[in-house]
C-alpha cells in the first residue's frame, strides 16, 4: 500500500512539474511587453451597448466590458485609468485584434473553435452568458 501511495505521488508531482514547466506564448508575451513599453493598454470594445461599453456626453467610458479592460490595466500598471478604448463592430472585431490595432478584445464575441483556429486565437474566458 505504501509503494502504491508513493506512486501516486511521484506521479501527481511529475504532472506538476510538467504543467509549471511549459513554455509561455510567445505572441502573448510579446504584447504583455508592448503595453508596458507603450504605458497603456489598448482595448476593443463595441460601438456602443448600454451595460457593456457605453460612453457618456462626456466621453467616458462604463460597462462590464469596460470594466474588465480596466481590471487588466490595474493588473499590469496598477493603475486602471491607463486604457485607451476602440469601438468596433462585429466585422472589425478579429481584425483589429490579429493587426495589433488593439491588445485585448473585450467585446461581445461568441467563443468557437473556428474562430480560434481561423484568427489564431486564444479565448481567456467566458465573463458573460447571454442565454441563447
Amino acid at each position: 500500500m505504501l509503494k502504491t501511495s508513493s506512486l501516486l505521488t511521484g506521479g501527481a508531482i511529475a504532472m506538476l512539474v510538467a504543467s509549471v514547466f511549459v513554455p509561455v506564448d510567445v505572441a502573448g508575451a510579446q504584447t504583455l511587453k508592448a503595453v508596458k513599453d507603450r504605458g497603456s493598454l489598448t482595448c476593443g470594445v463595441s460601438m456602443g451597448l448600454p451595460g457593456f461599453s457605453n460612453p457618456d456626453d462626456k466621453g467616458v467610458w462604463s460597462g462590464l466590458d469596460v470594466d474588465l479592460c480596466r481590471a487588466v490595466a490595474a493588473a499590469i500598471f496598477d493603475d486602471a485609468g491607463k486604457v485607451k478604448y476602440v469601438p468596433l463592430n462585429a466585422e472589425d472585431r478579429f481584425k483589429a485584434l490579429q493587426s495589433g490595432k488593439i491588445d485585448v478584445l473585450s467585446r461581445n464575441s461568441t467563443w468557437t473553435m473556428s474562430r480560434e483556429s481561423e484568427f489564431n486565437l486564444s479565448f481567456a474566458a467566458i465573463n458573460y452568458y447571454d442565454g441563447q
